[in-house]
Order: structure tokens, then sequence, then C-alpha cells
């Protein structure tokens, strides 16, 4: 599974060297609002991570510190200016680039208690002039051609706090601020996500073999349910143009095209002449193309889709179960099988795939859907898989349901959310918010505001919290009743008894029935009758 996992690393950094797509996607904000003088009406140009959970629709304001420390180790660090011990608010953490990896320097931030980390910076763009480092003036040999990217390096899943990456001129700049005397700034991070109006559009970007979203994948089809047709979803699968280099040198390329080498992707697991193909790649995207077409299009939910990606996942890529083969990611069986158990038809989709073009290696046959495919990644200047837009902007953080679903939610015109938004978004444990209509308050995201005025104190919704009232109440109300009952039934039974001993029925006194063989004897007729004759009895012969 870790070759799955690198290969959509490397995917996402060298797909598109000019990295358009993400230059011109930010739609977050960085402004210094104390001091005065560091405030930018247009805030500050920075790049945004491609892990944590920002809080999308919200924004964190809190003062800013910054450590020597380059965060590398989990050790509590020492912060510019000085904070006290017993100060537990939350604050933003400023620090510097390099040593280890951006995920390693967020989780220590976050293990040492900021809300939002911002790393400085450390090397100069070689298209800014203004820029110097260390050795002076900038140098062609010490600079970098572009920010580089943010990425997860595949262990960022416990990273919940979101970070961004300051340019260095502005870095040095605020470094220098915040190691004055006396010094205190302040940082406002936002996320925005255009709302234009009561609807939203989101559109994936992935290929079959990555893993990145898997999990997303797995689960969404619940929440595109309680969304409904609120939101229109739309996956698209990445392929590459192989006419050019792989039609001309047919050798650069060998299994990785189909179409005489038209459609091409990237060998999923290393090996070129076995295993899973390229060409097997471009096969399996036609037929998730397809089976949208079908069975998503119409509505933009596609229920019947997310059956078919979670039974794939789980019957032919179940790459987490030691008993995965590769065969299976090809193997038709498996394919029908994912057809039978999703309860689709698999004719249907295999017409799909012919009638489009087909995908056979010898011909030189355009598909009319690969080339739809081919012409919206490059209109987007799609670079990083997977991706997922939300109203034409690039989410960025953690790939994972609450992520999403929180981007979604922001996208909506204030006020014409729908309320699972409201109960929902930024919840940590968005399956089981989903699923249960509850969210408790330690799994809130920072930073959110979904919450105010939808939530009781206890993070229960208001209508559950009254509907859980009435039904204890009518629960008490049921068990007193039944305990009243039991009471006065017990009571009429005990009454019962005294009568019966003390004061028999005159029906068995008429007849002269009597109530042990010493009355009889004596002629004593009752218990009453036996009392007053011991009292006129002398108790000594």
């Amino acid at each position: 599974m870790r070759y799955f996992q690198q290969l959509t690393l490397v995917t996402a950094l060298v797909i598109n060297p000019a990295l358009s797509f993400l230059e011109g996607s930010v739609n977050s904000r960085l402004q210094v609002q104390i001091p005065k003088n560091l405030f930018r009406t247009d805030g500050y140009k920075h790049k945004e991570a491609l892990f944590g959970l920002p809080p999308y629709g919200g924004s964190i304001s809190q003062s800013l510190y910054y450590t020597e420390s380059l965060l590398c180790e989990d050790v509590k660090p020492i912060l510019i200016p000085k904070r006290e011990e017993k100060d537990t608010s939350p604050f933003i953490l400023m620090v510097d680039r390099g040593d280890c990896t951006f995920v390693q320097k967020a989780r220590n931030a976050q293990h040492a208690g900021a809300a939002a980390l911002l790393i400085a910076d450390t090397l100069c763009l070689c298209s800014e002039t203004n820029c110097t480092t260390e050795k002076g003036d900038i140098a062609n040999y010490f600079c970098e051609s572009f920010e580089p990217v943010m990425a997860d390096d595949g262990s960022a899943g416990d990273v919940t706090i979101p970070s961004m990456l300051l340019y260095k001129p502005d870095a040095d700049e605020l470094r220098e601020e915040i190691k004055k005397e006396s010094a205190y700034m302040k940082i406002e991070m936002t996320w925005n996500i255009p709302n234009p109006d009561n609807r939203v559009e989101d559109d994936l970007w992935t290929v079959p073999y990555e893993t990145v979203s898997k999990d997303f994948q797995k689960g969404w089809k619940n929440i595109a349910d309680k969304l409904g047709d609120r939101v229109r979803f739309k996956p698209h699968q990445y392929i590459f143009d192989g006419s050019e280099q792989c039609t001309e040198h047919p050798e650069r390329c060998e299994s990785l095209c189909t179409n005489n080498n038209r459609y091409c992707s990237n060998d999923p697991d290393g090996y070129r002449t076995v295993g899973i193909s390229g060409a097997d790649v471009v096969r399996e995207s036609l037929r998730r193309i397809c089976a949208w077409k079908d069975y998503g299009e119409d509505d933009g939910i596609g229920l019947k889709y997310w059956d078919y990606i979670q039974e794939f996942n789980y019957r032919c890529f179940a790459v987490d179960d030691d008993d995965f083969k590769l065969a299976d990611f090809f193997s038709q069986d498996c394919i029908n099988d994912v057809y039978k158990n999703a309860n689709i038809d698999g004719d249907m989709i295999e017409k799909c795939m012919t009638d489009s073009g087909g995908t056979d290696d010898a011909n030189d046959t355009i598909n009319n859907l690969l080339e739809k495919e081919l012409a919206e990644q490059k209109q987007f200047s799609i670079s990083v898989l997977p991706i997922m837009d939300v109203n034409n902007i690039a989410i960025r953080g953690r790939f994972d349901s609450s992520t999403i679903f929180a981007a979604i939610c922001a996208g909506f015109v204030a006020g014409s959310e729908p309320d699972i938004c409201k109960l929902c978004a930024g919840c940590l444990e968005i399956k089981s918010c989903i699923v249960n209509e509850f969210c408790p308050e330690e799994s809130l995201v920072v930073g959110n505001d979904y919450y105010k005025g939808t939530k009781s104190p206890s993070g229960v919704s208001s209508t559950t919290f009254g509907l859980t009232v009435l039904f204890i109440f009518a629960v008490f109300a049921g068990v007193g009743f039944l305990h009243w009952k039991k009471t006065q039934t017990q009571m009429k039974d005990q009454v019962k008894a005294i009568l019966a001993e003390y004061m028999p029925l005159e029906s068995n006194q008429a007849v002269g029935t009597y109530n042990s063989p010493d009355q009889a004897a004596n002629g004593i007729d009752s218990p009453m009758e036996l009392e007053n004759q011991a009292k006129s009895s002398s108790l000594i012969t």
C-alpha cells in the first residue's frame, strides 16, 4: 500500500510543473491585524497546506508567537514573546522552514497547543528581486522557481490544525517585528468559499488507483444522500494525452496507453510488464465515467455510482487486505462481481464504454468521453491529485469527509444552507454526526461558526434535546403510574386478608361454619367471641 501512497504524491507534484491550478485557486486570506503598520489591504501572499482541517467559511484570529526551534522534535518550544505558563488561550505559531517536513512541524505545533501554524519561508523565489538570503543579495543558485507544495507526507491523519507558508520577504518582516521588545502581533487566517446562490457545485478529480481519497469515497454516499439535490457533484478521472510523445515514440510509453497511445495513465504498481498497467487504469477510468453517466449525471447525487466505487475498492482494489491480488484490478470476473453487488446493469456500462469509442489498444479511435476529460483538465490546469473543487475553488487541507463537507456547507449563500449543514458542518466525526444527528463539543473544528444558536451547551441539537427530555419524562411518568397501580393492588389484597381472618362472611356464620376445630368444640362461632370468652375466664384453676 505504501507504494500506491508514494505514487499518488509523485503524481500530485509532477503532473504539471507550472502549478497554475495551485496559484490561481487560493481563496484563503492571511492578514496582520496588529500592529497597524503591518496591515495590508490585500493581505499577505501565501500558500495553503494540503493537510489539516481549515474552518471553511470561518477564520482563526489569534495572537502570534514565534519560535527559533524548527519544530522537528516533539518538545515544548520556547516562544517569542514569552508566554505565561498559565495562559491557555489559543494562539498561532510561526516557525522557520527547514530540516523536516511541513507535516512534522504542524504536528509538533499542534502538540504545543497552537490553533494554526504559519511557516516562514527561508528561500527566495528566483523571480523576486527584492529578496535577500543569509548570503546577501539573491543568487540564481540559491533560489527556487516556485514555492513548494505543502503536501501530505502520508502521515498527516492526526494533524487537525491548518497551516500556511508565508513568502520569505514578508516572513522576514514579521519575524523582525515580533522579536522587538514588548512586541504584540495578532494574525487572522480566513478561508472563504464563493457562495453565489442556494446551490453548490463540486468536482472531484482522481484516478482509480490513488488511496488518499479512498476513505472519503467509502463514506460519502450517506452524506450525498443527506445533502440531496442542493449539491451538484461531478467526478472526473485523470488521464494524460499521449498523442504527441507516445505516438511518435511508442517505446517510451509501452503499456501505459490505449487507442494507439492516445489515452494514457501512470503505471500504479511500478512494474511495466506485469501487474496493473496504465492501460488498465484508463479502462477503469472510462468505466467509472460511464457509471456516473448512467447512474449519477441526471440527479448529481449518484447513489448507485457510490455503490460501484465502494464495491470496486472492496472487491478489486482492497490494498489493505493481505489477500489482495493485483490481477483483481483488471479482472473481468471481479468487475462482474462488482456490478452484481452494486446492483447496477453491467451490460449498460460496457455498452457506454464501447459506444464512446472504446479502449482498443490497436485502433487509433477517438473516445468522446475521454476527450472530454482531457479538455476539462486542460481548462482547469489540474496538477494535484486527488483534488476537490467547490464552486470552482480547490479545497485544501486533509482530504476527508469533514473537510469537504464543511467546504460545501460554506458554499451556500447565507441562510440557505441545508439543515444538515447547520447540524454537522465543522464536526470532526462527520459520518457519526450525519447518522446520529449529533456532534459532541469535543469534535468541533476550531473556528467554526455553524453551531451558534443550533446546539445546546452539551453539543446536542435543540430538537434532539427537547425530544430526549420529553421521552425521559414520559418514562418516569409511566414507571410512577405502574408503581402506584401495584401499590393500590397490594393494599386491597392486604385489607381483604385482614377481613377474611377477623370478620368471616355472614354466609359462613349462617350455616354454622367454624374457623377451627377448637371453636367448633366450644361452640364458638368467631374469633371475636373467642376473645370475649378469654376475657371472662380465669387464668388460675
